[in-house]
């Protein structure tokens, strides 16, 4: 990672091996890498971004974030976006961008053999906060580890960070 702080400003270089990176519970079973949060460099809009990989044949739980804005850009791999509660479902494709609001509801679904890969934005930042608190440190190259289930207090990091308890009864 490479930090500058000039005065016109701060500048973050990341790459996959200097990243943050953290492997995830299930159902997601795949990783995070947090690529630029306020934790990192100081920054005047405190915004965080990052990737995340989904194993096949697995899914980021149905969710909504009360207070923030999300992003996200599909780099690799194929899925399904459930949104609103499973009113509405679009393909995940690389090169497709996905914009929620604040409170929209929203589910990823790895639907492919292999990983899916993609970009996320948070506005405001917290999001890193969350993934940090209920994942295990990962290096790059490391095999993944067996999988293993999100924390006992998940409720409270939730209620702490980017969700507000805004995932659904039973996404819990």
């Amino acid at each position: 990672m490479d930090i500058d702080t000039a005065p016109q400003g701060s500048r973050l270089i990341t790459t996959p091996e200097t990243a943050e990176s953290y492997w995830q519970p299930v159902p997601a079973n795949g990783f995070v890498s947090v690529l630029l949060a306020p934790h990192l460099v100081n920054m005047a809009t405190p915004f965080s971004m990052g990737t995340q990989t989904v194993a096949p044949n697995s899914f980021v739980r149905e969710h909504a974030h009360g207070d923030n804005e999300e992003v996200i850009y599909v780099l690799s791999g194929q899925g399904t976006a459930v949104m609103d509660g499973g009113a509405e479902e679009e393909a995940m494709t690389p090169g497709k961008m996905f914009y929620f609001g604040r409170n929209r509801q929203h589910k990823f679904v790895n639907t492919g053999e292999t990983d899916m890969t993609f970009l996320w934005v948070m506005m405001p930042a917290g999001l890193e906060t969350f993934f940090a608190a209920i994942g295990k440190k990962r290096t790059a190259g490391d095999p993944a580890p067996a999988n293993f289930p999100r924390p006992e207090n998940i409720l409270q990091i939730e209620a702490q960070t980017v969700f507000n308890g805004s995932l659904t009864p039973d996404a819990r």
